[in-house]
């Protein structure tokens, strides 16, 4: 399968190539914009492994949840690739890729939402299948339980630079894993093999924080940093 993924939910852009099972990618940490880059990077990688965009079977992209300008930018170069080649789309959460990329085992993952909230989601990591424990959620860090003791669990995601006290009683804790593009489009490849993607109009981010304009009193009452 050739397969192509895009991840823009963070400052971290980055897009990825599956051919034949092989997988390149291009990605840079961008401060403002960069979304110019993730096409000629696209072609780049195409260029490498000698195929055309026709030979594309396939689009994935990061879901999210993070940055809503960001979601809709690779929710967006999915569809219009995949309704001008006539492919199956899939969306991949985030979290999940990097779950992923701290596996395998129990993994906690946690990313900074800012305005004194985290992302977060409890999986297991089986190669490369990701089981979801717990379903991603929006909260305060104030909010979120322990994790269970002895039982060997990695945490990690940016958020644990922001919050050094969550989950200090996890066995590993990796703080500066962010969702990639290779990572994406290794979770997709299983699932779309499983016939799991969709048309390109159904598909759509994955926000799980239904607003950014709290006011500072709502984001208190759920515990939230003023």
């Amino acid at each position: 399968m050739n397969l192509a993924a895009f991840e823009s939910s963070s400052h971290h852009l980055s897009v990825a190539l599956s051919c034949s099972g092989e997988l390149r990618q291009r990605s840079a940490y961008t401060v403002n914009g960069g979304s110019t880059q993730l096409l000629p990077w696209l072609q780049e990688l195409l260029a490498e492994a000698d195929i055309a965009l026709s030979a594309l079977d396939a689009i994935a992209f990061g879901a999210g949840p993070g940055a809503f300008t960001g979601l809709r930018l690779a929710c967006g170069l999915a569809q219009g690739l995949a309704v001008g080649l006539d492919l199956p789309v899939l969306g991949v959460c985030g979290l999940e890729a990097v779950a992923l990329a701290a596996g395998p085992g129990l993994v906690a993952v946690a990313i900074d939402a800012r305005m004194g909230e985290v992302y977060h989601a409890r999986y297991t990591v089986h190669g490369d299948e990701v089981e979801t424990l717990t379903a991603p959620a929006c909260d305060a860090p104030t909010q979120l339980l322990s994790l269970p003791p002895g039982q060997g669990w990695t945490a990690c995601g940016d958020a644990l630079l922001a919050y050094p006290e969550l989950w200090r009683d996890a066995a590993l804790r990796r703080g500066k894993l962010f969702p990639t593009a290779a990572a994406i489009a290794r979770l997709a490849a299983p699932r779309l093999g499983r016939g799991e993607g969709v048309d390109a109009a159904q598909a759509a981010p994955l926000y799980v924080r239904d607003s950014v304009a709290l006011t500072t009193a709502e984001r208190v009452a759920r515990g939230g940093l003023r």
